[in-house]
């Protein structure tokens, strides 16, 4: 997967940033890094894990990233902020009916960096569920919520922060997908689309 230009704004964001060195709480310097991202995850309103990336060794084990998510679900469900410090990390989040979406940098991640990311990994989901954001219309589009995932970051490194374009991306990907691998939904969609595309060829054509 190649690296994509991101919004203007962001990349001078980005140049900016890894322009300059950090410093750490005990007085040292740290050097900035690609690796933005520890981790991109989705909960339901119960703490139950529905999507989760990781991108480094953080949480080594399946078990220690699900106690991670409990520990983390039951310290934000019923909180207002959008951003905590937790367990060493930088976690900014966001909810919708029945769920929670996670990214989560390092303690010295820039929180605007992180904010971006979840903006668009929300957005990217929103376009795809066609803003039916809940569990039940997740499950069923579980496919192309991976692909936008995946689109967005890739090992810790972040490629797009632009909603549109992942949701391009992601169409473009399926449609390499075979046939038997989709599903009837997706199939009779583009059928449908396709059909629209061409009445208003037709309708076009005869007003000229």
């Amino acid at each position: 997967m190649s690296i994509v230009f991101l919004p203007i704004l962001f990349i001078h964001s980005m140049r900016a940033y890894n322009h300059v060195k950090i410093a750490n709480m005990d007085g040292g310097i740290l050097e900035p890094s690609l690796y933005s991202l520890k981790a991109l995850a989705i909960l339901d309103n119960d703490g139950n894990r529905l999507l989760a990336k990781y991108y480094d060794d953080t949480f080594p084990t399946a078990k220690e990233q699900k106690a991670f998510e409990k520990n983390l679900f039951n310290k934000t469900h019923r909180a207002n902020a959008e951003i905590i410090m937790f367990e060493g990390m930088t976690c900014v989040y966001k909810s919708n009916v029945d769920l929670f979406f996670y990214v989560v940098g390092s303690s010295n991640e820039n929180e605007l960096i992180l904010a971006s990311v979840l903006n668009c990994f929300y957005d990217s989901i929103s376009q795809i569920l066609r803003k039916n954001v809940e569990k039940r219309a997740l499950l069923d589009n579980m496919d192309a919520v991976f692909l936008a995932t995946d689109e967005i970051c890739d090992g810790g490194i972040i490629l797009e922060a632009d909603p549109n374009a992942v949701v391009q991306k992601v169409a473009v990907r399926n449609d390499d997908i075979p046939l038997g691998e989709q599903t009837v939904a997706q199939q009779l969609t583009k059928k449908l689309e396709v059909l629209q595309s061409a009445k208003e060829q037709i309708k076009w054509s005869l007003l000229k």
